[in-house]
């Protein structure tokens, strides 16, 4: 019966401890997970807040290498280079009254006028033949008053006006020239001024010879009657040529039909017009 009381009393300190154990074993789980959760909130804090507050690291500057100096250079050789090519572009077009007075004489040489010999050698150097009507055009452009002579004033004047100073930029000139032929007015204008330039200037009229050279020049390509005028010419009494004959010429030209219809014998046109019209009817009706 002790026995018994013994192990009664034994099994009820084991229950005991066994109680004691699980609720232990149950505040030792609680108080893990609640020290992960704290865990794992501080982390998730902390992921977010140090992302957005905490500044970045200083990026350190990478040494340049030995390929990316000399690009570098070059970058900036080729800057002072494009720079420069800019700036003699510029002056080289830039007008310039000394460029212009040493290419002047060039063809001048000592003198103070570009004379026959130097005229050739200009004509040749801009690739244009001395009985080409472009320099004709160039002629009164600069108001030269003699056939065959450029004095230094008028080369100055005139190529200032045409802001050339060098061989290429007149070369480059020459269609302008060409084109100013095509305005009407200015056409008259070189007519009226040929006439001028090409006679002797102790003279007051033309030579046959010259003026028949002068209208080819002028009216050869444009003017259908004048291969038959020129005959008239050739075969007429008529030694000169004066003034008012000669801008006679140009208006009958301009307004005479070419069957020579609307011509009025009454009107007051020169002798040499009326004769040149009855000469012409003469050799139609023949």
């Amino acid at each position: 019966m002790h026995s018994d009381a013994a192990n009664f009393q034994l099994n009820s300190h084991l229950t005991t401890l066994a109680k004691i154990y699980h609720t232990l074993n149950r505040l030792n789980l609680t108080e893990d997970s609640s020290r992960e959760d704290h865990q794992t909130g501080s982390l998730r804090s902390c992921g977010v807040s140090d992302c957005c507050t905490k500044p970045m690291p200083p990026r350190k500057k990478r040494r340049p290498a030995a390929g990316d100096d000399l690009s570098a250079k070059k970058s900036r050789h080729d800057g002072m280079y494009r720079k420069h090519e800019a700036t003699r572009i510029k002056n080289e077009e830039v007008f310039s009254s000394k460029r212009c007075l040493e290419w002047f004489y060039e063809y001048a040489g000592n003198d103070d006028v570009v004379g026959p010999e130097g005229m050739e050698k200009f004509c040749e150097d801009i690739g244009v033949e001395p009985e080409n009507v472009v320099m004709l055009v160039l002629a009164w452009k600069l108001d030269a008053q003699n056939m065959g002579y450029f004095t230094l004033q008028e080369w100055l004047k005139g190529m200032s006006a045409l802001q050339c100073d060098t061989t290429e930029k007149l070369r480059n000139s020459l269609d302008y020239l060409r084109s100013v032929l095509n305005e009407s007015s200015n056409f008259k204008l070189i007519y009226r001024y040929a006439f001028d330039f090409a006679r002797e200037k102790d003279q007051r009229s033309l030579d046959i010879n010259t003026a028949k050279c002068m209208l080819g020049l002028l009216l050869g390509k444009t003017w259908p009657l004048f291969p038959v005028f020129n005959q008239f010419l050739e075969q007429s009494k008529y030694k000169v040529i004066n003034k008012d004959q000669w801008c006679n010429v140009l208006e009958f030209s301009r307004t005479i039909n070419l069957d020579l219809s609307n011509y009025d014998e009454d009107g007051a046109w020169p002798v040499l017009l009326d004769e040149f019209v009855e000469w012409y009817k003469d050799r139609q009706m023949s």
